[in-house]
């Protein structure tokens, strides 16, 4: 349980990041605000994350009321507070910009991060960890590929439509 959080947040904590970097690309607030904003978004993500895996917890030790408040406050950090502040920060651009982006964040966690955390992680002798690690890498190319197929699609399309 306490590696599946960390690998949750993880990704949670990565895609924000690209998130954000998105957002200053987009240059329409202040520098401050732009990090303040990531900075939320991370917290609401963060905590959606943690509370979705609460619910599940108290739902399996058969204690639905609990599950129900854990599933309540998780949704009101994603779909109101995260989606709030993403709006302000111009997070969601056109299908393009949308996948372009998301290309660049899987990139990175392909070719950088989770290879890393894994090498690493077989280097301190934490072998479950780092299996974990290079199976979410794999995904996540998995992920990069299919955006880079869309991107090429909708490119196909509009030069279609010239």
């Amino acid at each position: 349980m306490k590696i599946q959080l960390y690998l949750l947040l993880l990704v949670v904590a990565v895609l924000l990041f690209a998130c954000s970097q998105t957002a200053a690309r987009r240059g329409r607030l202040s520098s401050q605000t732009q990090k303040n904003l990531s900075t939320a978004m991370h917290g609401e993500a963060f905590a959606y994350a943690k509370y979705s895996l609460y619910a599940k917890q108290a739902q399996r030790n058969g204690n639905a009321d609990l599950a129900s408040l854990f599933e309540e406050a998780a949704n009101t950090e994603r779909f109101e507070h995260f989606a709030e502040e993403a709006q302000v920060a111009g997070l969601v651009g056109s299908d393009a910009e949308n996948l372009k982006d998301a290309i660049e964040g899987e990139s990175y966690e392909v070719d950088a991060m989770y290879r890393e955390f894994a090498k690493e992680a077989a280097t301190s002798g934490d072998n479950v960890a780092a299996d974990r690690f290079e199976e979410i890498r794999r995904d996540e190319a998995k992920h990069r590929d299919a955006f880079k197929a869309a991107l090429t699609k909708i490119g196909s399309k509009t030069t279609a439509r010239r």
